[in-house]
């Protein structure tokens, strides 16, 4: 090829085009295969989530309860069978479903979780909400179904985190599988909390309600369920109108659900009452019986040959022998006597039934928080005058001793009078009639009787007498009513009442003390207005006439 000058070569052909092609094209042309390898990818990923899933179900083991979810208090009793308090870390005592009216049973599910009874345990819905919340930092959600809410509070720690949220679910998957609803049911009856410190169903139908679960009204039960919401909230219904009249609605919401679930019949719902709650908090009348309850505590681990702490954690059911009407009574009469400047006056009361040694009655304080030494028990007290008519007495074993002590506890005095009302016949006091746990009875008190003094000899101690012993007719009902005390005059010192007949020896003694020198006490006068004599008689026959 011949160039001409100047002129450039010329390609022997021309070179394709090398533009590039546009993604959304490229896209719309490989759809298809993008679209399988998503597919594949999501199935993959798919696959490895429900494995793990599987994995994680064939690996999670069922936890045992918390220990504090399985430890249960000691619960008292009076001799009728009347709430007296409790003993233990933890206010909760089990019951058995079958102790759980169905209407209560029904109550708690129509409040807490409606599908339990046909769910696998968990919640979607629920599940999804928590886990959003955890990831976005949101507000906690709520919405756990009856089984969740069983594994958080008896199983697992409290702690919100997403890793215990996912275990929660897994093992109330589980749990809903391998146990049936009614176990699980009772587990949390037995183990949510309902405030004013009640644990489980039981001790909160005793805290709000003064009855045994299986005594449970349809009302009452909706009450409680509706509790289980906000239970540190609602604890105050019946002593705040702001609670109470919050919790009514939802208690009335309950029953509505109940009613049209059948659970209950249009009758029930149109008679159902809002309950009436124990006063909350507890007055001072409950603070009082803690003398009470540690004399008996004492006695009922003495009884079963363990320690008191574990009688407190042992879940035993104490059937005392006091007379709980009587007690309130005498801590009623007894309050607001005042000493002068510088001294105490204190009063103690001990009732015992004669020939059986039974205490009914054991008054000694007026506050436990301030003085828990119980002076009815443990208070040496001068015998003064009251020891009089016993003094010519030859007392038998265990009474040997007793006419020539000075300072007897006024429980020891009582018993013994209690053994000249029983024809000399002595009976050992006790507080403790039958100790049960779990429905069997592990204890049962007989009387310990021991003759002391011939009949003749007992009824000729209960004869009047003279010098510095009065001896009056029953005002009241008690066959014999004697007053003592020691000192005289504007010195007294200690003022003794004892009144008895066949069917209770009852003694009251008001006595004085004031500090005395390396933190002792000693002995001080009686304020003489009101009259100290005066005192003890009104209070022993008003008590008598209060005997049921």
């Amino acid at each position: 090829m011949t160039l001409e000058l100047g002129e450039e070569p010329k390609e022997a052909s021309a070179r394709p085009s090398s533009r590039r092609i546009p993604l959304r094209v490229r896209l719309r042309r490989n759809r298809g295969r993008i679209a399988r390898r998503l597919l594949a990818a999501f199935l993959v990923l798919l696959t490895l989530l429900v494995g793990a899933v599987v994995v994680a179900y064939k690996l999670t083991v069922i936890p045992d309860p918390h220990p504090d979810t399985v430890v249960q208090s000691t619960v008292f009793l009076d001799e009728k069978g009347a709430y007296l308090g409790r003993r233990g870390p933890v206010d909760r005592q089990e019951v058995s479903l079958s102790q759980v009216p169905r209407y209560v049973q029904d109550a708690v599910i129509a409040a807490e979780n409606r599908s339990f009874r046909t769910d696998s345990g968990v919640s979607p819905k629920a599940l999804v909400r928590a886990v959003a919340a955890a990831l976005t930092g949101g507000e906690r959600q709520g919405g756990s179904t009856i089984t969740q809410q069983y594994v958080k509070n008896a199983l697992l720690s409290p702690e919100q985190t997403l890793s215990r949220k996912a275990r929660e679910a897994l093992i109330a998957v589980k749990l809903d599988r391998t146990r049936s609803k009614d176990e699980i049911l009772e587990g949390y009856l037995n183990t949510v909390y309902f405030g004013r410190g009640a644990a489980g169903i039981q001790s909160a139908a005793r805290n709000y309600f003064d009855v045994d679960t299986k005594d449970l009204t349809v009302s009452q039960g909706a009450a409680l369920a509706a509790v289980i919401n906000l239970p540190s909230y609602y604890e105050k219904a019946g002593s705040d109108p702001k609670v109470t009249a919050t919790l009514q609605r939802r208690w009335e919401w309950v029953l509505d659900a109940m009613a049209a679930s059948g659970n209950i019949t249009a009758r029930q719902r149109a008679e159902a009452r809002f309950p009436a709650f124990r006063f909350y908090p507890p007055g001072a009348t409950d603070g009082q019986r803690q003398y009470l309850i540690d004399v008996a505590a004492k006695e009922a681990a003495d009884r079963l040959g363990i320690t008191e702490d574990q009688l407190a954690k042992g879940g035993y059911t104490v059937r005392t022998t006091f007379d709980l009407p009587l007690q309130d009574s005498t801590a009623e009469l007894v309050k607001g006597q005042k000493a002068g400047k510088g001294v105490r006056l204190h009063t103690a009361v001990v009732g015992i039934e004669p020939g059986d040694g039974a205490v009914r009655v054991l008054y000694g304080g007026s506050d436990y928080a301030r003085q828990p030494f119980n002076d009815a028990v443990s208070g040496a007290v001068e015998a003064g005058t009251a020891m009089t008519p016993l003094a010519g007495m030859r007392f038998g074993a265990p009474l040997t001793g007793l006419p020539r002590t000075a300072a007897p506890t006024p429980l020891r005095l009582t018993s013994a009078y209690a053994a000249v009302a029983a024809d000399g016949m002595y009976a050992a006091p006790y507080t403790v009639a039958r100790i049960t746990r779990d429905g069997r009875t592990v204890y049962s008190a007989h009387p310990d009787r021991h003759r002391v003094l011939p009949e003749q000899a007992a009824r000729a101690a209960a004869a009047p007498v003279q010098g510095g012993f009065r001896a009056t007719p029953a005002a009241g009902p008690p066959a014999s009513l004697f007053t003592a005390g020691a000192g005289g005059g504007i010195t007294r010192r200690t003022v003794w009442t004892v009144a008895y007949d066949a069917r209770l020896t009852l003694t009251v003694a008001l006595f004085a003390d004031k500090p005395g020198r390396n933190h002792t006490t000693v002995p001080a006068q009686l304020p003489t207005d009101p009259s100290p004599t005066g005192f003890t008689e009104q209070t022993a026959t008003q008590l008598w006439g209060r005997l049921r």
